[in-house]
């Protein structure tokens, strides 16, 4: 997967996830997704490369940094409770989307019982996988 593949893969997925807005609060070089106004990921370039920003609970997302170099902690995002993904060997188009399903159901999680667009702990699958 290429930078721009990894960009636009992952604006298709968190497109089609119930409830996702898009927004660009921080100005157009980055691309905010939210659920009823709560962020779940951000898209945008570190120097020239493109990378996706997601949240993570915090054991999965040591367990993910720790088996890929492309997973890095949250960019401008708490450390603990975010991640980052850049393309290189081993992110493939299964775990971005795994990963940006995962990010959307622990936000979805945290709002109120009323605001959830789906049931967070049936929706998607489960969590991601260390690879």
């Amino acid at each position: 997967m290429n930078g721009p593949t990894l960009h636009k893969t992952a604006a298709d997925c968190a497109g089609e996830l119930p409830g996702a807005r898009l927004d660009h609060p921080f100005g157009d070089d980055w691309e905010v997704f939210k659920v009823r106004g709560k962020v779940f990921m951000l898209m945008t370039e570190v120097p020239g490369r493109p990378v996706v920003i997601l949240k993570a609970e915090p054991g999965e997302a040591l367990a993910l940094r720790e088996h890929n170099s492309h997973i890095t902690p949250g960019y401008h995002m708490n450390k603990k409770h975010w991640i980052t993904l850049e393309d290189g060997e081993g992110v493939d188009e299964s775990l971005v989307r795994e990963l940006i399903t995962e990010s959307y159901r622990l936000v979805v999680a945290g709002l109120p019982k009323a605001e959830q667009p789906v049931d967070p702990h049936a929706y998607g699958g489960g969590t991601p996988t260390a690879r």
